[in-house]
């Protein structure tokens, strides 16, 4: 199965074609009403607006052999935790290994950021615009997980 916190994702067409293509089913969690391809393997399940209402959802139902796609830094983790994968929409995937370290900068730079406003002359940073390799990174990581799944 695959989970995708799936406000401001923007790899909903391709986890569509991977989900259809591999006979999986993806379920998209978002706090409002999305329109999806309308398929019997494709759902969407609205959990609200409330705080976190669509990490709260999703973290409930991680488990082995689920992938999450989120860029949610904490909900990857909670999702690793559970014993779920999880994967960002440019192909990186989260472990164990990797999520504490990776926890540390996100709340390093969230302190750092606001103090650092000044010296960009206005000239916010941030990520690199999302790309075609960006996709092609993504589609690769989603079928290699899937894959590890299947043979567990």
């Amino acid at each position: 199965m695959i989970l995708i916190d799936a406000d401001a994702c923007p790899v909903k067409r391709e986890i569509t074609e991977t989900a259809l293509r591999r006979n999986v089913q993806a379920i998209f969690v978002a706090g409002t009403y999305l329109r999806l391809t309308d398929h019997p393997l494709v759902k969407l399940f609205v959990a609200g607006d409330g705080f976190d209402a669509a990490d709260d959802a999703i973290a409930a139902v991680a488990k082995p052999g689920t992938v999450t796609i989120t860029a949610d830094i904490p909900l990857a983790e909670r999702v690793l935790k559970a014993g779920g994968a999880a994967l960002d929409p440019r192909g990186r995937e989260f472990t164990l290994e990797s999520i504490g370290e990776t926890v540390a900068t996100r709340d390093l730079m969230h302190e750092l950021r606001p103090g650092m406003e000044g010296m960009t002359g206005g000239q916010g940073g941030g990520p690199r615009p999302y790309g075609p390799r960006d996709r092609a990174a993504f589609k690769n990581a989603l079928d290699r997980i899937l894959t590890r799944l299947a043979r567990a």
